[in-house]
């Protein structure tokens, strides 16, 4: 994969069979920060002492990093749990060659086979077409990441069923974070039990969007 440099300085990669970068080219460690863990409110989850992300797309795992390292600097004692859905088991060997400024990097890195746990923090990566993969998992979660690539270009991950699944497994209070927009996205939020309102734009005009769980 060809990896490029962002305007924040840190790298990403760009994906060869969509063609799009996993974070945006305006500040790939920005995007993370500003766009899923910011909005999502984490760090006062944190104060509750035990926090569960679904990440869907774990991509190169930089908004799950992100999110660790502000938990951590929120409340040290908080238990994190992550579960990442990501179809290329190959990125984490891409991984590698990423050194971003998340202190938290090391962990999802040695996530490589599926699974890392120390201390209070365990991340579990599940392999595999996230459409299906989502139908077994059986806990449910405060947040949730879904960073998929762009309606354009992967519209099936943008799909009303699918949407609806991941929103059987947030919490009624729980918190969606996504960079997309788009009025049928809103649309299928909606009625999968979410309301929707403006995120921050970032590295765009174009907001992106929270969803918090209504039922």
């Amino acid at each position: 994969m060809e990896k490029i440099k962002t305007g924040d300085g840190s790298y990403t990669f760009i994906n060869p069979k969509y063609k799009e970068v996993y974070h945006s080219v305006s500040g790939a460690e920005e995007e993370a920060i500003k766009k899923y863990v910011e909005p999502t409110e984490i760090t006062k989850l944190a104060k509750k002492g035990h926090i569960k992300i679904l990440d869907v797309c774990f991509g190169i795992g930089y908004n799950s990093a992100a999110a660790i390292d502000a938990i951590l600097k929120s409340n040290p004692k908080c238990k994190i749990e992550i579960l990442g859905l990501e179809i290329d088991n190959n990125l984490f060997d891409a991984m590698d060659e990423l050194t971003p400024v998340f202190k938290s990097y090391k962990y999802v890195k040695k996530a490589k086979n599926g699974f890392f746990e120390n201390n209070n923090l365990s991340i579990k990566i599940v392999f595999g077409d996230a459409k299906k993969t989502i139908k077994d998992v059986k806990e449910e979660f405060d947040v949730c990441f879904f960073d998929p690539f762009s309606p354009r270009k992967q519209p099936e991950m943008w799909e009303e069923q699918f949407i609806k699944d991941v929103g059987s497994k947030i919490k009624k209070g729980g918190v969606l974070s996504t960079y997309s927009c788009a009025t049928h996205v809103r649309i299928n939020l909606v009625r999968a039990g979410f309301k929707v309102k403006d995120g921050p734009s970032i590295g765009r005009r174009a907001p992106s969007t929270i969803a918090t769980k209504d039922f």
